[in-house]
């Protein structure tokens, strides 16, 4: 442990430059007072290491040195696809190891390659979450991303959306996929392979017998088949609208993105009002009553007769509200 905190603060000196022992503390996250003992022990051997003291003091190496104790553990390589990612990597129990695995390829790196690596993280940032959505409390993830990692089975309590509600299974998992801000767990258990909401686990225990892993299975590969199907199945049926350019121009910042799609698509040319007829996708009678009051007065349902009944109940309610009597 200490060898690598060593190399780590070594790595932190030749990509940055000149630290405090302040600065080495927190990144190490160790005291100010084991920051100087470690830098004795790279003096004592060998590393040109020195201290300019006052208030811009600081640690640094002597000009032109380089190091090429730069090698990876193989966790540490494992980390890397999470580049840019630093939430979702604490959240696997991987912030520790990304960082090292980060540090040690930067210090790799000739230096104008390194500054270009510095100016991209300083301007590019990836948000995995959704807009309005703060993260869910997924206290098992990293015990069902260790058993991804280690390829062992996993029996967890599941609570689900049918009776009955808590169920209790042993999966071999396939991996963990990050959906929109949301953890998904994929995993088989017989001939079946399935997804499962990483909040909604309510235990998990990692077990000794080893995963059954399909021969070339394909995690991207499953997602995008499920996510596409998934897609396809919700909208069973449709609503006829009748509505402005305008509505129909609303649709994408108030709608599903699937919803307005279609909506587009199968929209006709507008009629000399500006009122055009489409075809708009919808799970239910009442997902589609819920949905369709967003563009208010600007849209007539035509069709079903189910859910123009809706509208009528509706707005005779509304104008009961409203309206003043009489």
């Amino acid at each position: 442990m200490r060898a690598s905190r060593l190399v780590s603060l070594l790595l932190l000196l030749q990509a940055r430059g000149r630290m405090t022992a302040g600065e080495l503390a927190a990144e190490l996250e160790v005291s100010v007072r084991t920051v100087y003992r470690d830098v004795e022990s790279l003096s004592a051997s060998g590393v040109p290491v020195y201290a300019d003291r006052g208030p811009a003091g600081g640690y640094q190496l002597v000009d032109g040195y380089r190091t090429r104790l730069t090698g990876m553990t193989s966790d540490e390589a494992g980390t890397l696809f999470l580049t840019g990612m630093p939430g979702p990597a604490a959240e696997l129990g991987l912030g520790a190891l990304l960082a090292a695995a980060e540090l040690k390829l930067r210090a790799a790196l000739p230096g104008e390659l390194a500054d270009r690596a510095d100016r991209v993280r300083d301007r590019f940032h990836l948000d995995v979450a959704g807009w309005f959505r703060t993260g869910e409390d997924t206290p098992h993830l990293a015990t069902v991303a260790d058993a991804v990692w280690r390829g062992q089975q996993l029996e967890i309590r599941y609570r689900r959306w049918k009776e009955p509600r808590e169920v209790t299974r042993t999966v071999s998992p396939l991996g963990v996929v990050l959906k929109a801000g949301r953890w998904y767990l994929v995993a088989s258990s017989g001939d079946r392979v399935t997804s499962y909401r990483v909040v909604n686990v309510l235990e998990a225990q990692v077990r000794d017998d080893p995963a059954d892993r399909p021969a070339g299975f394909d995690l991207a590969g499953f997602w995008k088949e499920s996510t596409d199907g998934y897609e396809r199945s919700v909208y069973r049926a449709s609503a006829t609208v009748r509505m402005t350019s305008q509505a129909l121009d609303r649709m994408p910042f108030v709608f599903a993105p699937e919803m307005a799609r279609r909506a587009r698509e199968s929209a006709a040319e507008p009629g000399p009002d500006g009122w055009l007829t489409t075809e708009v996708p919808i799970e239910s009678a009442k997902h589609g009553h819920t949905e369709l009051l967003k563009l208010g007065a600007e849209a007539e349902v035509l069709g079903p007769a189910e859910l123009r009944a809706m509208f009528v109940d509706t707005a005779r309610r509304l104008a009961g509200t409203y309206l003043p009597p009489g």
